[in-house]
């Protein structure tokens, strides 16, 4: 099986952090995790799901949707199959579920939900005013 499993979220006050994780794991992953890129979305009550964050493959590149850029950092530890996802000066606004994605398919990050294969299963981040 493939999978990817988020962690960290939690209830914060505004203007607090919080540190997500997602570790993949499954044949896929075992040996190309590497091979993958990977990113953050989130899907706030009623609204669909959007793009947060992304980082390539190789770590070395990463890109933002406007409203977190400058608070939130995506980066990636390949040895230990793990992408992060640090959020820093949170809002209310940024209350959602938090969900790990992954993709092989493109050669630059992509921001658009159907390109992404793999998700997580989410993980609810709450910031209270």
């Amino acid at each position: 099986q493939v999978q990817l499993v988020e962690s960290g979220g939690g209830l914060v006050q505004a203007g607090g952090s919080l540190r997500l994780s997602c570790v993949a794991s499954g044949r896929t992953f075992r040996r190309t995790f590497s091979n993958f890129h990977t990113a953050w979305f989130r899907q706030i009550s009623g609204k669909e799901r959007e793009f947060v964050a992304g980082v390539r493959r190789s770590g070395d590149n990463t890109y933002y949707t406007p409203p977190v850029k400058g608070r939130f950092t995506i980066s990636r530890d390949n040895a230990k199959n793990t992408v992060y996802l640090q959020m820093n000066n949170l809002k209310p606004e940024d209350t959602a579920v938090y969900y790990c994605a992954a993709q092989d398919r493109t050669y630059f990050i992509a921001a658009a939900q159907h390109e992404y294969d793999y998700w997580g299963q989410g993980t609810q981040v709450t910031v209270s005013s």
